[in-house]
């Protein structure tokens, strides 16, 4: 029994990793947990904005602890960090500073950045400013600018049955985003389709969802995926990714959000990247098409 109790304490105590907090230059601390001690460190920016580290936890299942250290990252603003109610706190340009500090903490260097969605974009903004710390970049799920982000919804929007189209029109016309019988169609016509193709969606990703911090994702995107209404609705990198000289991947679903043309044209520009588009995955391609997705990351890590 005695045996059994100490092999359980070991799994749990390997399964917390180590935490640490960071404390930022504004005097708010963020969360972090770094997973294993093999040479090769990975931070994890997550999506959102706003959202949480949760979500990536099967990275854990795929990484050996011997070969490689995962670092989880909650952003300001989410779950384990802080969350300050100054909605001034969120921008591109703030976040971005922010890696920098968390990357200087935990004493990183030549070292791999993942940033998946809104972390994509904050990992495109961090190897434009602060390559010099990069050994390698992994832009996931993410594409050049908002503008072609929402050009490519819209087209996945044309796609939906009239009837459909028309009901999203109805409750958006009079800003009724919260809606419960507009949040339903979103969740079936769009989010089980283009966010999480598995049924039902994995516990760490309902589980992200049910910490999710709306202020954030409100003041940086707007209500809801199909009305970007908040301050980055003008981010635009595509005359700047050919800067970006580290090693990248550049990786998406096929039925992303992100449109799988547009994710190919970014790849076509950064002069030193890699492209995997996963046939089975959508903006979730870590949990909907595994398969793929995580032999293509240490496929790049490692060549």
């Amino acid at each position: 029994m005695r045996l059994f109790l100490s092999l359980l304490l070991l799994t749990v105590s390997l399964m917390a990793g180590e935490v640490k907090y960071v404390t930022l230059s504004n005097g708010y601390k963020v969360w972090t947990e770094t997973h294993g001690s093999g040479p090769i460190k990975m931070l994890l920016l997550h999506g959102g904005p706003g959202f949480t580290h949760e979500y990536f936890e099967g990275f854990l299942d795929h990484f050996p602890a011997n070969q490689y250290q995962i670092i989880f990252y909650d952003q300001l603003g989410s779950y384990h960090s802080d969350r300050p109610t100054d909605t001034s706190l969120w921008t591109v340009e703030r976040f971005t500073d922010e890696v920098e500090e968390v990357r200087k903490a935990l004493g990183l260097d030549n070292y791999i950045l993942l940033g998946q969605s809104w972390g994509g974009l904050l990992a495109i903004e961090y190897a434009l400013k602060y390559p010099q710390h990069l050994k390698k970049v992994i832009f996931s799920n993410i594409t050049g600018s908002v503008a072609s982000y929402i050009e490519y919804l819209n087209e996945l929007r044309r796609e939906l049955p009239e009837e459909i189209q028309d009901k999203l029109a109805y409750f958006e016309d009079r800003q009724e985003f919260h809606h419960p019988e507009y949040e339903k169609t979103m969740f079936e016509e769009l989010y089980n389709k283009h966010l999480c193709r598995v049924v039902p969606w994995p516990e760490p990703l309902l589980r992200a969802f049910s910490h999710f911090n709306t202020s954030v994702y409100e003041t940086i995107q707007g209500p809801n995926e199909f009305v970007v209404t908040g301050n980055f609705k003008d981010w635009n990198r595509w005359d700047d990714l050919h800067k970006i000289k580290v090693p990248t991947l550049v990786i998406s679903g096929k039925y992303d959000t992100m449109g799988p043309g547009h994710v190919t044209r970014m790849a076509s520009l950064i002069p030193n990247s890699t492209l995997k588009i996963c046939e089975n995955g959508s903006h979730c391609t870590m949990w909907d098409d595994p398969d793929n997705y995580f032999p293509a990351i240490k496929a790049f890590i490692n060549k």
